[in-house]
């Protein structure tokens, strides 16, 4: 019996708040001014074959991941980064996708009506000398500004105290999306798109992610997984309940907490470890619990055939 997530979404903190994610001033994802997560809206993604809805929150803006259960196929897939109802703000826009702007300017999302949810595009100046894929970098005003030190086709990310890493964005068209950075994946926005990032690949296994990032479902492709902040703080250990996606610590994946009997039932995700399903004896704590094949039989995608989740099997 395989594992995969469905719907009950739970999102991924990306704030430039002091609070989690999910409130109606939700800030901007992959961003933070203190200490606070990052939110990406990381929905259904383990690729794998078998769970069965669970409860928990609809609303888009507060939920994001779906937390998986063991028992019926299918897969469902919510967006990247979720703004609040509304719209831009700005009439001047741009097209990130052949960067349409003057020369010595860059296409960029950014919050037009001051919620610091990227929701509109505009034409921004490149600094000279502008930063790299990679290279630390730094924004200008809020995280959601548009403004930063990145070169064109890229934006500041990962942003604490108004400094980050340029990540690349996606290249080709909303029906052909690509990357042209080795090791990276486009992950999509959701609603008019206007967050395109190439985020880093990984191996759950081996968090194998740059710094303290995560390793978790890729929200727009369900055979693959991608990097994340790490927004648990001090909780996040196996069996804390889980609000968003990356609330749970390296190695951890926010999931329904029907996997294990340690698990608080009332809750909306639980964090549970990935495993190899090919160990004996398996390496799960907990009572009961088993190393469940996050992929059905001959599904997996290379390199992640013994990836699986510990949880409690189904008769």
């Amino acid at each position: 019996m395989s594992i995969r997530n469905l719907s009950i979404a739970l999102l991924v903190v990306t704030a430039c708040t002091e609070r989690p994610l999910g409130d109606s001033e939700a800030s901007a994802g992959g961003q933070t001014t203190e200490t606070t997560a990052q939110a990406t809206t990381l929905p259904d993604t383990s690729g794998s074959t078998s769970a069965e809805p669970t409860t928990g929150a609809q609303d888009p803006v507060t939920s994001t991941t779906a937390a998986p259960d063991p028992g019926t196929t299918g897969n469902t897939s919510n967006g990247f980064i979720l703004p609040p109802d509304g719209g831009g703000a700005n009439d001047d826009w741009c097209d990130q996708w052949v960067q349409d702007c003057p020369e010595g300017q860059k296409c960029m999302p950014w919050s037009g009506d001051g919620d610091n949810w990227w929701e509109s595009l505009k034409c921004v100046d490149v600094v000279p000398n502008p930063n790299d894929v990679g290279e630390p970098c730094t924004v200008f005003g809020s995280p959601a500004s548009g403004e930063d030190t990145c070169d064109v086709g890229q934006m500041c990310w990962n942003v604490v105290d108004g400094v980050g890493t340029c990540i690349a964005m996606c290249v080709g068209s909303p029906d052909s999306p690509a990357c042209e950075v080795p090791q990276t994946t486009c992950t999509m926005g959701s609603g008019d798109g206007i967050l395109n990032l190439c985020l880093p690949t990984c191996d759950p296994l081996k968090q194998d992610c740059p710094g303290n990032d995560l390793c978790l479902p890729n929200p727009n492709d369900f055979t693959g997984f991608l990097c994340v902040l790490d927004a648990s703080g001090e909780e996040g250990q196996a069996f804390d309940p889980c609000e968003y996606a990356n609330a749970c610590d390296p190695g951890l994946v926010c999931q329904s907490p029907e996997f294990a009997g340690e698990c608080d039932p009332a809750a909306l995700g639980c964090c549970l470890p990935y495993c190899d399903h090919t160990l004996e004896p398996t390496d799960c704590p907990g009572q009961d619990l088993q190393c469940l094949p996050w992929f059905d039989l001959g599904t997996a995608p290379p390199g992640l055939e013994k990836l699986g989740l510990c949880g409690l099997p189904r008769p």
